[in-house]
């Protein structure tokens, strides 16, 4: 399906470090629908930031004559949050829409009606400020319960223990506040008109951004994992996986290299 004269002018956007195949599958996911017809080239624009990856993942950008790569150099050591943040902000100080969607490269786009879906609540409540999802996976309804369930135990221990003086982990909320940026439509204009960026604080991306535009009276609309993963896959630390060196039998990087193999098949056999 077409969505050429339905949608407005919008940007994708993320950052690579070092996930040549999560990048490569992200980024022929996206160019098979620009393809097929359902984006259109000339109302997309996809943006890259290689964090000075310095890999064959480097080279393999530089070769796509369809994205916007910026290449940021490494100032040093500094954490994998910032680095990502500040990736986020030069894509944010280079683009010229008003709508822009985060993605991660272990972020893998079946169904491009998400970006239809997403822009048309937008435009309908000017007052939305940014549409995600609170959850990197789909694990259903029993299990986001039990999450709940066992997070408010620990929250409360952890809290109990710290009155008492004893030795306790840092007590984090058990119901997650904010969305996340595998996959978020941002009303970037108005970020720009407010003078916000991704990364605030030095906090993790987003987070203090979501806080300020709350406290300013705009929404976060937060989409249920069961609608959203209908349209997309998501590797929940795929990337970090790959750049820690997670051990062979570590479940996240196991289902992260299941996923690839098969994708990779169906791509292979739809050429």
């Amino acid at each position: 399906m077409s969505m050429a004269h339905t949608l407005p002018r919008f940007s994708i956007g993320l950052v690579n470090y070092k996930t040549l195949d999560l990048t490569r599958t992200c980024l022929n996911f996206i160019k098979s629908h620009f393809d097929s017809g359902a984006l259109d080239a000339n109302a997309v624009d996809v943006w890259v930031v290689d964090n000075d990856s310095a890999d064959e993942s480097t080279a393999y950008l530089r070769s796509l004559d369809w994205i916007h790569l910026i290449e940021r150099p490494s100032p040093g050591k500094e954490q994998g949050f910032a680095a990502h943040g500040e990736g986020l902000d030069l894509i944010l100080a280079a683009i010229n829409t008003d709508y822009l969607f985060l993605m991660h490269t272990d972020t893998f786009i079946y169904e491009p009606k998400i970006f239809l879906d997403c822009l048309q609540r937008m435009q309908r409540q000017p007052n939305i400020a940014a549409i995600g999802c609170l959850h990197q996976l789909n694990r259903g309804h029993v299990r986001l319960f039990w999450r709940a369930f066992t997070g408010f135990f620990k929250y409360h221990s952890r809290r109990i223990k710290q009155q008492l003086g004893l030795p306790a982990r840092q007590a984090r909320p058990y119901i997650e506040p904010y969305i996340k940026s595998f996959f978020a439509l941002w009303n970037v204009g108005l970020m720009k008109k407010l003078g916000y960026r991704f990364y605030m604080e030095q906090q993790i991306p987003g987070y203090v951004l979501q806080d300020k535009l709350v406290a300013q009276g705009y929404v976060i609309e937060r989409m249920s994992a069961a609608r959203l993963f209908r349209y997309l896959d998501h590797v929940e630390a795929g990337t970090v996986g790959l750049v820690s060196g997670y051990t062979a039998q570590n479940r996240r990087l196991q289902r992260k290299q299941a996923m690839l193999k098969q994708l990779q098949s169906q791509q292979e056999t739809t050429k």
